[in-house]
């Protein structure tokens, strides 16, 4: 961990934001500079940002690595306001999405293969450096400025806030499908945990014809699950003679818990040459089956995130088969909330779940401006909460 203030520079322009500044993880107002517009450069108005699991472990520094004051916030959507004399793909008044990455080398063998996001010099949205030593603040903020390249295009007939989510847990869970050659009609998938990334991997799934099972600790969600959003079964995780029922029939399983759980389980519920692709990141790392795998010709891998003209492809494909993210609207004064909720309901397989909250959140969006004008604060019921997204309306920045 360490602290260090912003670093400034003769162009630069005031933003207001909420940062952390200590490893409470408490946030609150602050005010600090982003650069101007570069030739390269968009300059956006922030209207949603979403809650992801990893803005609450880098608030609190539980990795060990946070740079504070740290602003959050990687799941970006907002109104473009300037372009740099070089910009072709946006204009003002366009509609941009910006996710976890703001940077990279632009000559690595990843980046010239679109693969940003494994590039040794990769930028994270927040909590990272430009190579001028200045700092990346994220989105939890007013305003924006980011290279052209690293900011993809919004059809649109995706509602704003729905969309915001995608930019992270979306293109977590489309990336793997798409490059294990999961994502084909008929093939039959797995999704472990039905929060953020799980109910994406359930549309996108869904949308190309798959057979969908879901993964559960928690057989409240089953009823939804299954009417709303089209899922074919649902097993609960500690139902041995349901997974004893379920061995053998899966061509693939994404696995979206953050939570410690075992793999031995779900390599069970694989074909052969079935692949387990794990999204979620638990701090603890699990016991390695190497067994199941050498019997079954199966494959445990990773993935992070997509490059950016996946991630252009993903916000495509969202909009053509109109998928978006089921987001809850609360007031920014809810942040420490809202980040105390997600790490208190966080899903895990083998985790119970209280009825008052079933599965980790999703998406909140903050929605200052609705508040204002209303007064009033619309929840969603208890089941669609149990896969909305925390996401936050900024547009009260500039009013």
């Amino acid at each position: 961990m360490t602290s260090e203030a912003t670093v400034s520079s003769a162009e630069e322009v005031q933003a207001y934001g909420w940062a952390a500044r200590d490893s409470s993880g408490i946030l609150s107002p602050f005010y600090f500079t982003r650069r101007t517009i570069g030739i390269n450069d968009i300059s956006m108005k922030i209207l949603y940002c979403g809650i992801c699991h990893s803005d609450l472990h880098l608030a609190k520094d539980e990795a060990g690595m946070t740079i504070y004051p740290i602003v959050p916030g990687h799941e970006i959507v907002g109104e473009v306001t300037g372009v740099g004399s070089n910009v072709t793909k946006f204009k003002v008044g366009d509609i941009a999405g910006v996710g976890c990455m703001v940077g990279s080398c632009g000559s690595c063998t990843n980046c010239t293969r679109d693969f940003e996001n494994y590039c040794p010099k990769m930028i994270w949205t927040y909590n990272k450096h430009y190579p001028n030593g200045s700092r990346t603040f994220g989105g939890y903020s007013d305003k924006l400025v980011v290279e052209e390249h690293f900011a993809v295009r919004i059809p649109d007939n995706l509602s704003l806030e729905g969309v915001a989510p995608l930019l992270c847990a979306g293109i977590t869970v489309y990336s793997p499908m798409k490059h294990f050659g999961l994502f084909e009609h008929g093939k039959h998938l797995g999704v472990v945990g039905l929060g953020g990334l799980g109910h994406l991997a359930v549309k996108f799934a869904k949308a190309v014809g798959m057979k969908v099972t879901v993964i559960s600790t928690s057989p409240n969600k089953k009823k939804e699950a299954m009417e709303q959003l089209g899922v074919d079964d649902f097993l609960i995780s500690r139902d041995q003679e349901q997974f004893q029922a379920a061995m053998d029939t899966m061509d693939g399983i994404i696995d979206t818990v953050s939570a410690p759980h075992s793999l031995l389980p779900l390599m069970d519920l694989l074909k052969t040459d079935g692949k387990l692709i794990v999204v979620g990141a638990p701090l603890q790392p699990p016991e390695l089956p190497v067994f199941p795998l050498i019997m079954g010709r199966k494959l445990i891998a990773g993935s992070a995130i997509g490059g950016m003209k996946e991630t252009q492809e993903m916000i495509d494909f969202a909009a053509k088969h109109n998928i978006t993210a089921d987001v809850e609207v609360i007031p920014m004064d809810y942040v420490n909330t809202a980040l105390e909720r997600v790490g208190k309901f966080g899903s895990g397989l083998l985790r119970p779940i209280t009825n008052s909250c079933r599965c980790r959140i999703m998406a909140i969006i903050f929605n200052l401006r609705a508040k204002e004008k209303s007064g009033e604060l619309k929840f969603p019921s208890s089941a669609s909460r149990s896969r909305a997204r925390l996401v936050f309306d900024c547009s009260i920045f500039l009013q």
